[in-house]
């Protein structure tokens, strides 16, 4: 029976532990797209603006932060006893509110791995369920968890574990997500996105008509419509079934008149700079000069520039009196250009369609990689940065560190212990050694 309440504890740890660090890892380094979700869940509860952006954006790095440290401390038995009631604590909270999606679903996505993976409300709370159950296992038996720093040496993993997610989260706040899950991720293609694959399942409508006749109302379907006798007197039609989504789905520019200038930006086959700012009342303007500068680079060399925003006019007349800017103005979908680039404003090229790069507003190209034309200069092509030399630089930042402590911890224990085991061997070699004199004395 102990052996299979460990067995069952550590296969709790390492389920749980997993789970946490890749929901809290996801999240935390894209701080605004997790804001985002805090927004919906606020929208749902008919709390939007009540509470500054600057409350719900901590509140996104540091319930990621928190997260992703539970795992790590769980996975490595960090504080045991403290982390194990913290857990049960933070999976009960979670899965009420999943029960709360599951039966009201004011929101379509919990928003629990970020944009890497989507489960339905229902899916989630599946999920929390068996997390909860795991969270309790090792709040009763937290010291099966086998160890693997010991005690004195914790305190290293319990602060570089908190240093490097937060950090972690503010250069993606700075810059961009290091791992871009969206659909508009570089090198995509918008226009491929949008396309619907031939044979794809449709999307499903049923119309109900309500019709009287002598006083009496009934309700009808397209299947037994009955004749001209009965007077109209409503209809509704609800969606019965999904059907195929495309990743890109609603992405359009359009003038401020309501002309559509998507597939002429689409289709064109030389380079198109696009600034991003879903709200420019919002857009961090300390940058403005790099814009123009970029703007000016744009028109040497006939290369298209346009800003999308779901602004008003007054406030695009703002911008261009707070900035001086020249280049035109376009209307998209705000949660669109959220979608698009965590960053307001943000800076995309695009070249027939596909995103060859992006930029935040603190990263702009220099003045230096633009010398020549974009086909001959660096930032003209696709990025070499794959995700496989992302993923080795978090291994060598955060991963490796642990592994060498592990093991330095492991070999300090071993030693400490063949230290102990030489003493007491001593002590028993004395003790018999006393007890054969005192025999002899005898």
């Amino acid at each position: 029976m102990n052996k299979l309440k460990t067995i069952s504890t550590n296969v709790c740890r390492l389920l749980l532990g997993v789970t946490f660090i890749l929901s809290g890892y996801v999240k935390a380094i894209d701080p605004l797209g997790t804001q985002y979700k805090i927004e919906d869940y606020l929208e749902a509860l008919a709390r939007q603006g009540m509470i500054p952006d600057w409350m719900t954006l901590g509140a996104s790095v540091v319930l990621s932060a928190l997260e992703f440290c539970l795992g790590v401390f769980i996975l490595l038995a960090i504080r045991r006893r403290v982390v194990s009631k913290i857990t049960l604590v933070f999976m009960a909270i979670m899965t009420v509110v999943t029960l709360w999606l599951a039966i009201a679903n004011p929101i379509s996505d919990c928003g629990c791995f970020g944009d890497a993976i989507k489960l339905s409300n229902t899916e989630t709370l599946l999920k929390n369920i068996v997390l909860l159950g795991c969270a309790i296992v090792l709040a009763i038996w937290p010291t099966r968890m086998w160890r693997f720093i010991s005690r004195p040496n914790q305190w290293i993993v319990f602060n570089y574990t908190i240093f490097f997610i937060i950090v972690s989260s503010l250069y993606c706040l700075y810059k961009l997500p290091l791992f871009d899950f969206r659909p508009y991720h570089v090198g995509a293609n918008i226009q491929q996105g949008m396309v619907i694959p031939e044979g794809a399942e449709q999307p499903k409508f049923e119309t109900t008509f309500l019709l009287k006749k002598n006083g009496v109302t009934k309700e009808f379907t397209l299947d037994n419509y009955p004749d001209s006798t009965w007077t109209f007197v409503d209809s509704k039609t609800v969606q019965t079934a999904q059907g195929y989504v495309p990743p890109i789905h609603d992405f359009s520019i359009q003038t401020q008149q309501g002309d559509d200038l998507t597939q002429e930006v689409l289709n064109d086959t030389s380079y198109t700079f696009l600034l991003i700012s879903p709200h420019l009342e919002y857009a961090d303007d300390s940058n403005f000069g790099d814009i123009d500068r970029i703007y000016e680079y744009a028109q040497t060399y006939n290369y298209p520039f346009y800003c999308l925003t779901s602004s008003t006019e007054p406030h695009i007349k703002r911008w261009q009196d707070l900035t001086g800017a020249e280049y035109p103005f376009y209307m998209t979908d705000e949660t669109t250009l959220k979608t698009i680039i965590r960053s307001n404003p943000g800076l995309l090229l695009l070249k027939k369609g596909t995103i060859i790069r992006k930029w935040s507003h603190n990263d702009l190209p220099k003045e230096a990689d633009m010398q020549r034309p974009l086909n001959e200069e660096v930032i003209g092509q696709m990025p070499v940065n794959s995700v496989s030399t992302r993923i080795a630089e978090i291994f060598l930042w955060f991963i490796l560190p642990l592994m060498l402590l592990t093991i330095a911890d492991r070999l300090w224990a071993w030693s400490q212990w063949l230290k102990f085991k030489k003493k007491k061997e001593e002590r028993y070699q004395k003790k018999e050694k006393d007890n054969k004199s005192t025999l002899k004395k005898e």
